[in-house]
């Protein structure tokens, strides 16, 4: 074995044993060199290469993938299926498919997260303000480029813009493409890079044009004259905060105030919300709205559904007789998305640097950048016509003698000494003399000559403008501010996102909540409600009822709760218990049929705190069939006032239990006979009315009479009457069992 240095770990074999079945060395390494040597390389690569946008107002993968659309010819052509295309862009793009989809989804018209959408779309692309509206698979979808897109793609073959390697070297795309307007202001985009992210709204695409137009004159002009606001492709409004949008301007940071549009329709008494922040989707709205109906925060909605069809996005609020719809939206924006914020970190690549920069340093930064494409295009155009003018030269001066030159041609005995004897013989170089032998026959007359002569004083002329073009950046500018006006002219849209000012917005009133507290819940056969704080029932705990009343069920319950009330007529009523009044013992209680407006004739038959929905109901009916409905039948969305069908009509109902952990019941029946049994036997049912199963076995003419928990029955002897399985026709009471629970029946009764 070799010496080891000092310092050095030993050198071990292969076969070591206290390596054995290691596959390679685990050697020390400090980990700022990890960090150095493995992690910012992939952070860097995620910065400049994936999620932080360029000066062109494009990511890596959006540029990819609409460079490919270009070169397959979807600028002016047809449809093709997005599986094509997306086939295509896998040889600019090694991701995997669906990246690649998703990223032409979001650029496309039919999801409309874009101001400015790149793609024409058909087909289901689903939409960028719904979270569960998905968009069909690439095999189903359409798509070509839209007609904006020849603002991309006007001078990318004019050398304006650098072209480098794909990743295997087979092909070349461009670094940026020369947009001929402020695309990255237009846009928005949003991007998480390593230890950075990237968050542009978007704006109005005359407004930025406009506003590029007076910086072109005046770099120090005021932006807020032409850039009024952000502008969002789902509408909305947003809240004119001049300071706000003052420090985005300059700053690139801060955050600007969105909310939805609506309007009340009176005849319906319901209010339409079509129009929502780009910060949210329609179903975050809903969960939230149902979220603080539930808690007893928004008692004004009765109900509230999503009708987006084709023609757009609907949210319909339903409202409760007497609402005033503008304290209510007042409130809403409050306490939904239906008001957001957009936050902004204008975060841009710029030469391969990421910086934050304001509106100002953007519209400076895109400006130098497009004054550069304009000048690599002029040179570009410049060294054609250069190029041109060269060549009808050497046809100048064939002119002089064009016998002389067919002379030439003709004598000379191989074809390769055509181009240097006409060099010699004319004293032009070997591209002229190129130029001159690839002339046909045909056209080798003075006419055709002397008309190609005529071309020279006109590209002479235009060389001349050109070359003041690439020395005087007053003309760049004018060429730049023409091809604004001309975006404008072909693309302009009126802003979708409405500006509203602070003092056009209705404040929401500060409501005070319902305090949350332990109370114990006491209902009576005639229908009274008595909700009792624990330091009242310490005073006086002697409850009071009207005569030949008494207690049918209590329980202890918080201030908040909710309620369900079951009623004669197979309804349920839902309510709060903060919308009941505190009571003492010694008075009646609320009549329940009142308090919740119940029809003519309703009574009220049993109560439940249904918490949070996760239990169930064990119901007896008269004909001895015995229903376990579960309580998320009952969960409405909106606190609906009244559920109609809210237990069968069948047959009466005599025994009503809720459940919340197995427990063992007794049912009686008309005939004296008990029958114990486990609730666990009776599965749980979705549907409120079903009709339940047999429970009991009943003779002609019998019924069940009562359902109650065994342990609050008198039965001392359980096993006399316990079964295992239903139906059972159960056990005759025995006198014992049958006494005890007559004398606390008539304890209770002279208790009221």
């Amino acid at each position: 074995m070799p010496k080891k240095k000092s310092g050095d770990e030993p050198i071990r074999k292969q076969n070591d044993p206290n390596v054995m079945g290691l596959h390679a060395a685990v050697l020390d390494q400090e980990i700022t060199d990890t960090l150095e040597v493995n992690y910012m390389p992939y952070a860097m690569s995620v910065i400049v290469s994936r999620a932080i946008p360029e000066i062109d107002g494009f990511k890596p993968a959006h540029r990819k993938l609409l460079y490919t659309m270009y070169k397959m010819g979807l600028l002016s052509g047809g449809r093709t299926k997005s599986a094509n295309i997306v086939g295509q862009t896998m040889r600019l793009n090694p991701h995997g498919d669906a990246a690649i989809y998703e990223t032409m989804v979001r650029l496309s018209r039919g999801y409309q997260a874009l101001l400015t959408p790149f793609v024409d779309s058909k087909g289901n692309f689903g939409k960028v303000y719904s979270r569960d509206m998905s968009y069909a698979a690439s095999r189903y979808t359409e798509a070509k480029l839209a007609p904006i897109c020849a603002e991309l793609f006007r001078d990318i073959d004019s050398d304006t813009v650098d072209f480098v390697d794909n990743y295997d070297s087979t092909m070349l795309e461009p670094t940026l493409l020369p947009t001929t307007f402020p695309n990255v202001l237009v846009s928005a985009n949003t991007g998480i890079a390593v230890g950075m992210a990237s968050n542009i709204c978007s704006f109005n695409l005359e407004e930025v044009c406009r506003t590029e137009m007076e910086f072109l004159s005046d770099p120090e002009c005021d932006l807020t004259l032409t850039l009024l606001a952000p502008d969002f492709p789902t509408g909305g409004e947003v809240i004119y905060e001049p300071e706000a949008l003052r420090e985005i301007y300059e700053t690139g940071r801060g955050s600007v105030k969105l909310r939805a549009r609506w309007r009340f329709d009176k005849k319906e008494n319901l209010i339409e919300v079509y129009e929502i922040p780009y910060t949210t989707t329609a179903e975050a709205i809903m969960d939230k709205v149902e979220e603080l109906v539930k808690t007893g925060k928004l008692r004004e909605i009765s109900d509230m559904r999503d009708e987006t069809d084709l023609s757009g996005l609907k949210l319909t609020i339903d409202l409760k007789r007497g609402t005033d719809p503008e304290k209510l939206m007042a409130k809403l924006f409050k306490a939904t998305p239906l008001q957001d914020a957009f936050a902004c970190n204008f975060n841009i690549l710029i030469a391969g640097t990421p910086r934050v920069m304001g509106v100002r340093e953007i519209l400076s930064e895109w400006t130098a950048w497009r004054m550069e494409s304009v000048r690599r295009r002029v040179f570009a155009d410049l060294t054609k016509k250069k190029d041109r003018l060269h060549l009808l030269q050497g046809l100048g001066k064939i002119l002089l003698d064009i016998d002389k030159a067919i002379r030439i041609i003709r004598e000379t005995d191989e074809e390769r000494e055509v181009v240097p004897n006409l060099m010699i013989g004319f004293g032009i170089d070997e591209i002229q003399a190129e130029f001159v032998a690839e002339i046909k026959l045909r056209n080798i007359n003075k006419e055709y000559i002397l008309k190609r002569l005529e071309d020279i004083d006109k590209l002479e002329a235009e060389i001349a403008d050109l070359e003041d073009v690439l020395q005087n950046r007053r003309r760049i500018k004018t060429i730049i501010r023409r091809e604004l006006e001309n975006v404008i002219k072909k693309y302009a849209e009126p802003r979708r996102t409405q500006i509203v000012y602070p003092h056009e917005i209705v404040e929401a009133e500060e409501e005070p909540e319902a305090d949350d507290y332990p109370v114990t819940v006491f209902f009576s056969r005639g229908g009274y409600l008595k909700k009792i704080t624990p330091q009242s029932l310490r005073m006086s705990s002697e409850q009071k009822y009207k005569e030949g009343d008494g207690l049918l069920c209590s329980f202890e319950a918080k201030n908040s709760s909710e309620l369900l009330v079951f009623t004669d007529r197979y309804q349920c009523y839902k309510t709060r218990l903060s919308d009941v009044p505190d009571t003492k013992a010694s008075a009646l209680g609320a009549f329940l049929p009142t308090l919740l407006k119940m029809d003519e004739g309703e009574n009220a038959l049993y109560i439940c705190d249904p918490g949070d929905y996760a239990g169930s109901l064990l119901l007896l009916f008269e004909n001895g069939k015995a229903a376990r409905i579960a309580l998320s039948g009952f969960e409405t969305k909106t606190n609906r006032k009244k559920l109609t069908g809210a237990y069968s009509d069948k047959s009466p109902l005599v025994g009503f239990l809720p459940v919340f952990e197995e427990f063992e019941a007794a049912a009686y029946t008309s005939d004296g006979r008990c029958v114990v049994f486990s609730t666990a036997l009776l599965a749980p049912k979705p549907t409120r009315n079903t009709q339940g199963v047999a429970a009991l076995t009943l003779k002609r003419g019998r019924t069940a009479t009562e359902l109650r928990r065994l342990e609050d029955t008198s039965v001392r002897n359980a096993s006399r009457y316990r079964v295992r399985s239903l139906p059972a026709a159960g056990a005759l009471l025995k006198d014992e069992d049958r006494e005890e629970r007559q004398l606390s029946l008539l304890a209770g009764d002279d208790h009221a």
